[in-house]
């Protein structure tokens, strides 16, 4: 998963664990969770240095994670720090108290980026070291 992962920035240590776990799901797991969540992040993050990096995590077609911008329209994009976004995906702080105070904000449909949390917690992905593959729950 080396190709997710961008120097200089925690989230893609937490994004590349997180691609892993779906690469894991077999085919009816990764159907399951794209009817759950049916659509497209984009997130746009940055780090201490002011450097911007970007992933997709598709939830809509295929069922990944990947660098770069969304290859077709995302439901939304989701702009953060990199502080930010690992707060977040290891449950130390809430997306909507993050947005609430200007720490997340976005763009396309603000509803949907409520379900990124139900995304990122299909994995305890704070434990990226010890990458647990029990996919018995999508």
């Amino acid at each position: 998963m080396s190709d997710i992962k961008v120097e200089g920035f925690k989230s893609s240590e937490t994004l590349a664990a997180l691609a892993t776990v779906f690469e894991a799901y077999s085919e009816d797991q990764k159907k399951a969770q794209i009817k759950k969540t049916n659509g497209i992040f984009e997130l746009r993050v940055k780090n201490a240095e002011g450097k911007e990096a970007i992933w997709t995590i598709d939830m809509k077609t295929t069922g990944s994670v990947y660098k770069g911008g969304a290859k077709s329209k995302p439901n939304v994009t989701i702009l953060l720090s990199d502080d930010t976004f690992q707060q977040l995906a290891d449950g130390k702080l809430d997306g909507q108290k993050a947005f609430m105070t200007g720490k997340l904000k976005t763009k396309g449909n603000m509803m949907f980026a409520t379900k990124l949390d139900g995304v990122l917690k299909v994995y305890p992905i704070s434990d990226t070291e010890n990458i647990h593959t029990d996919m018995s729950t999508p």
